[in-house]
């Protein structure tokens, strides 16, 4: 277990005369994380089974990342498999490119493993695996200055043998660093214990191995724990990095941090790691941390260009849901199609994720109980799910 260090988060110095407004329109983003993508991803790594380096289920899964990119709308010549072996065991890692508008060689590295060795490994590491995927949908058609690269690791549970191929034979050959990388922002074992107080991420800095990095990833730690308490409700702790796919790449003298759950779930490498025993909302919360941080390091554009506007809408469907008046006071009329015939579902949101009301089948909906504000609402038909911004006043 690692020796946790308090960190009083500071306000993010951002050294601009912009910086109310890159943070507002960074915030902006960080609040599209959707809970409802969050955990449907979560269950669907779950429901992928025990994950093994070179199994037929760690193949399975390669595919439904590779196919949640491919819905996001990133290309094929976007999205690349990168083969690797370790004995007689053969896997792939997967590695999916957006380039920058002004630095396209220099990349920011957000990256996670998608193996596991004893269950179906839903906290580790299908929550670094899903907070990724929502990176990636929210950040899809908005300009960075700087490239990034969003990699999922295999074989990481039997030696870092993925990302150790791709620091040692793709991003450094022979003696020389082939890829200009600006940091590699590592997500493990982030989804918590349901049950515990999951208030908390740890924020890891590199502290041993080539020191000539450490004073680099010290800021750059910093720089993830301020954006944290920006954009999202968790407060920060900081802490060393060890024994994830951070590290060869530490190695090779490259800069790196990352995020890992403070309240330990002790779930890992156990067939207790399930959908069951993670916690959700905690997972949707360190999304919002990741997306407002991957912003700040890739240096995101403050205006939303109209292909990210477009896809920043809610879910729409083609027999629309409607939910009105809104604002609303009291009643929340929702309006599904074939109502009478279709069951669907209500539930209400706040912005931290916690799901404040639920109901089944009522079109007519009483919110008078909650508080004045921002809400999301979800409603789900058989094939449908609709997701909206709601005032309550």
């Amino acid at each position: 277990m690692k020796k946790l260090t308090p960190f009083l988060c500071t306000a993010l110095a951002v050294g601009s005369l912009n910086a109310q407004t890159l943070i507002q329109a960074y915030k902006n983003r960080a609040d599209l994380v959707s809970q409802p993508n969050i955990t449907a991803n979560l269950q669907d790594f779950s429901n992928l089974g025990v994950k093994t380096t070179g199994s037929v289920n760690n193949a399975n899964t390669l595919a439904w990342i590779k196919g949640k990119y491919t819905s996001y709308g990133y290309s094929a010549s976007q999205i690349a498999e990168d083969p690797f072996t370790f004995g007689s065991t053969s896997s792939k890692n997967l590695v999916i490119t957006k380039t920058g508008t002004v630095y396209p060689n220099k990349y920011v590295i957000i990256c996670g493993h998608y193996d596991t060795i004893t269950g179906p490994g839903t906290n580790d590491n299908g929550s670094g695996t899903s907070v990724i995927l929502e990176v990636a949908r929210i950040l899809k058609d908005v300009p960075t200055e700087y490239s990034i690269k969003f990699i999922h690791f295999s074989g990481e549970e039997q030696g870092l043998y993925g990302s150790s191929h791709y620091a040692n034979s793709v991003a450094y050959q022979s003696g020389i660093k082939k890829l200009d990388i600006k940091l590699v922002f590592n997500l493990d074992q982030v989804g918590g214990q349901l049950g515990n107080v999951n208030s908390k991420i740890i924020c890891e800095k590199d502290t041993g191995g080539q020191s000539g990095n450490n004073a680099a990833s010290k800021t750059v730690t910093d720089q993830l724990a301020a954006c944290t308490t920006l954009y999202s409700p968790l407060q920060t702790s900081i802490s060393n990095a060890y024994s994830s796919d951070y590290m060869p790449f530490e190695q090779k003298g490259y800069v790196i941090t990352g995020f890992y759950e403070y309240t330990r779930s002790y779930n890992e490498h156990t067939v207790d790691d399930t959908f069951a025993n993670v916690d959700p909302v905690y997972v949707f919360k360190v999304a919002k941390a990741a997306v407002g941080a991957m912003q700040h390091f890739a240096t995101a554009s403050s205006t939303v260009t109209a292909a990210s506007a477009a896809r920043e809408k809610p879910l729409q469907t083609s027999e629309p849901i409607k939910m009105y008046p809104n604002p609303v006071k009291n009643i929340l009329t929702i309006e599904v199609p074939d109502s009478n015939t279709k069951p669907f579902s209500v539930e209400i949101n706040n912005l931290a994720g916690k799901s404040v009301l639920k109901e089944e089948n009522n079109s007519q909906v009483n919110v008078s109980g909650l508080s004045n504000g921002v809400y999301f609402c979800t409603v789900k038909t058989e094939n449908t799910s609709v997701t909206r911004k709601i005032i309550i006043e």
